[in-house]
């Protein structure tokens, strides 16, 4: 089987839970490590599915892998491989199909309600879960492209995710281990200082508090959306 390549565009942000996933089910994967300076690959046909991880930038920022990128999101749905999403990589899917990524009406920094939209496209993805707490942490958010279903949404973000047939783009973070979170908590300090007066940061003390509650129920839903995004590999 051909991997899948995951896409890491800063170093704290890594595929996480999704990696224990995709390992559970001997299901190769190969990391393209844009902040190492990896090379964004010339052609998605050497991979079964393309997965493109969260990142401190912007989508519309002058960075010079940023269009191949797009590009190669573009050639990957002409050609059927399946593509996921998370955050800014949730943010290049939208892109790179023709819709908007632009500023948040407020940051979202911590765990946060998000509500699955009342349509068969969204039970197919989310199976019987109605709503859950996920991890945030965005500025901005992304329109919906030309023929994509919503899926998610929250009391500060109206689109929270959207599919495409087997694609898939979240703005949340469904990816996250505790780990995880204790290191963008320390590695985000500033940040989260800076953005306190938003109603959607928390603290975060209070990050790390509601871990422990919310992060199980929160990888069962990724472990639902996972399972159904595999199914669409490309042998």
């Amino acid at each position: 089987m051909k991997p899948v390549a995951i896409f890491r565009h800063t170093p704290t942000e890594g595929p996480g839970y999704l990696a224990e996933f995709l390992d559970e089910r001997q299901i190769p994967w190969q990391l393209v490590a844009i902040d190492a300076g990896d090379a964004v690959p010339h052609s998605a046909g050497a991979y079964s599915g393309l997965v493109f991880m969260g990142g401190p930038m912007s989508v519309n920022d002058d960075l010079p892998w940023i269009a191949p990128v797009l590009a190669l999101i573009r050639e990957a749905v002409a050609g059927d491989i399946p593509v996921l999403g998370h955050c800014l990589g949730g943010q290049l899917i939208s892109k790179a199909l023709g819709g908007i990524v632009s500023r948040n009406p407020v940051k979202e920094l911590g765990w946060g309600e998000v509500a699955v939209a009342d349509n068969d496209t969204a039970r197919g993805w989310f199976g019987e879960a109605r709503h859950f707490n996920a991890f945030h942490w965005h500025g901005e958010t992304f329109s919906l492209p030309q023929g994509a279903v919503h899926l998610l949404s929250s009391a500060y973000c109206a689109n929270q995710a959207y599919a495409i047939g087997k694609h898939l783009a979240l703005q949340c973070h469904v990816e996250m281990t505790a780990a995880m979170i204790a290191t963008w908590c320390k590695v985000g300090a500033e940040e989260i200082a800076a953005a306190g007066a938003s109603p959607a940061v928390q603290s975060a003390a209070a990050m790390q508090q509601q871990t422990t509650r919310n992060l199980p129920r929160m990888q069962e839903v990724a472990k639902q959306l996972y399972t159904r995004w595999i199914t669409g590999l490309r042998t």
